[in-house]
């Protein structure tokens, strides 16, 4: 249990700004197997997020609300993820060889790829998460901050880690992943989703594995497998990808409840 532990605040030590005890037992092989409790680290960011949602609802509008949830967001994070997906696109938008790739990937400036594409990201995520039903909107924080991380560590298990020099920060932490941290990732993401009380919005997983899929394949074209910046952009996007597939859902039970008082009207 102690070793758990270990792992755990190890996770949120990499993961996370947020203050963990200094007497963890630090190691390359904990920050390898630490990944298996990604979901957990993305339950505690999504529950802050979403307290604070909350908080500022009963105080300011909700498109405020759902602002002030995105920034705490990034600085519970140190915006690691988003700063990865904003490597990715300088990376693979200005480079046209892996080794290009890999350079552009390393360089800490943020280009006009990455600066768009961060942009363009982060307003896709606000008008997302603001058109969500506001009674809805803390559990769809805290799920897709889950979900997402599970893509994450699921990319892990997936492909190969393509940098072969001690260059990446996240080099450590990005080996590949076993199966039964793969599994275990799924027991502790999985059961977030029944907060919907509906279990139509199981399939948030559907879209959520495509985008990480598809995100998959272009890699693995590219550069042979992934990155850590990679595993930042899987992240984001498939958070994204998790707004807009609880909106598709709203979207379906309305028409479905408005068809249905259409036929009752009828008869």
């Amino acid at each position: 249990m102690k070793q758990q532990l270990n792992l755990l605040l190890t996770a949120f030590g990499f993961f996370t700004r947020i203050p963990i005890p200094f007497n963890i037992a630090f190691s390359q092989e904990n920050l390898n197997r630490c990944n298996r409790y990604l979901p957990i680290v993305g339950l505690v960011v999504g529950s802050i997020s979403a307290l604070v949602f909350y908080s500022a609802s009963l105080l300011f509008t909700t498109s405020i609300a759902v602002i002030l949830s995105m920034i705490t967001s990034v600085i519970l994070t140190g915006a690691f993820h988003e700063d990865g997906f904003a490597d990715v696109c300088d990376a693979f938008g200005g480079g046209w060889t892996k080794e290009k790739i890999l350079t552009i990937m390393k360089d800490s400036r943020v280009g006009a790829y990455g600066a768009i594409g961060i942009l363009l990201l982060l307003l896709l995520k606000f008008f997302a998460i603001n058109e969500i039903q506001p009674n809805l909107i803390v559990k769809a924080i805290i799920s897709a901050h889950v979900i997402s991380r599970l893509m994450a560590v699921w990319t892990m298990h997936s492909l190969n880690y393509v940098r072969e020099d001690e260059s990446s920060k996240s080099k450590p932490i990005t080996k590949s992943l076993q199966s039964k941290d793969l599994l275990l990732a799924f027991v502790l993401s999985l059961p977030v989703l029944f907060l919907f009380g509906d279990l139509l919005y199981f399939l948030v997983l559907i879209p959520a594995f495509i985008a990480k899929f598809w995100l998959e394949r272009y890699f693995k074209k590219w550069i042979g497998g992934y990155t850590g910046d990679c595993l930042g952009s899987i992240q984001q996007v498939t958070e994204v990808v998790v707004y807009l597939s609880i909106l598709a859902i709203i979207a379906y039970q309305t028409h479905q409840n408005s068809f249905e008082v259409q036929i009752n009207s009828i008869f």
